[in-house]
């Protein structure tokens, strides 16, 4: 079992920033990706960033250029750095974890974390 823990969440006014965090735990033997999901009310859930454990990031259109993901493989730890925060950035965002607990497939583990409310509004 692998738990995730986030944190950063808050109010912001338009065009502040934000530092999401997002702590993996349990039985990990390799974290293949990390990433952010966020989902607004009415909206079905889609993808902020992703980031794997070479490094390689990938990114919605709409947060290209104002947010940034980082990880820290020691840690099994994922940040997203929000700037230029947009009231369209309103949502909660999820945190999500893709590896293995041990060798094989049946060992493969997906889990999301319980949600951070991000709200941007003057």
């Amino acid at each position: 079992q692998v738990q995730l823990v986030e944190s950063g969440g808050g109010l912001v006014q338009p065009g502040g920033s934000l530092r999401l965090s997002c702590a993996a735990s349990g039985s990990i033997v390799s974290m293949v990706a990390m990433g952010w999901y966020r989902q607004a009310p009415g909206i079905q859930r889609e993808l902020v960033a992703t980031i794997n454990s070479g490094h390689s990031k990938n990114y919605a259109d709409s947060v290209k250029g104002r947010f940034t993901i980082s990880r820290d493989n020691a840690l099994n730890t994922v940040y997203l750095q929000m700037n230029n925060l947009k009231p369209e950035d309103t949502a909660v965002y999820y945190c999500n974890a893709v590896g293995y607990s041990g060798y094989g497939n049946a060992a493969r583990f997906d889990s999301w974390g319980q949600g951070t409310q991000v709200t941007v509004s003057s």
